[in-house]
């Protein structure tokens, strides 16, 4: 993939990150200020396709935008370039990508 595709992609996906971040944090503000405990949490996203939905997306973009900031900061700081590392970033954003949405599912199916 193309150097200016990659600064896209991490771009997009940092855009996607900022507000699901915001929202993610604000959700937990006002559910444990409201008095809810984790179990009642869960119990009110557990088979939500809403909050299924919004996790994913916020699980995807993870999955993008992390591993093409570690292959800058390891091109940069290492020399580590080539099929090796493009290679090693894929497998991370597939593991992100598998463990995220395994945990995304998880609360939705519990």
């Amino acid at each position: 993939m193309t150097a200016a595709r990659l600064f896209l992609l991490q771009r997009a996906s940092a855009a996607v990150l900022a507000l699901a971040v915001l929202v993610h944090l604000a959700t937990i503000i006002i559910a444990v200020r409201g008095g809810l405990t984790a179990g009642e949490i869960l119990g009110r996203t557990s088979g939500n396709v809403a909050w299924l939905a919004f996790y994913a997306l916020f699980v995807i973009a993870a999955a993008i935008h992390a591993p093409i900031g570690l292959r800058n900061i390891l091109r940069e700081w290492t020399g580590w370039r080539g099929r090796s590392c493009d290679l090693a970033m894929m497998l991370l954003s597939a593991a992100l990508l598998a463990l995220g949405l395994r945990a995304a599912w998880a609360v939705y199916a519990a």
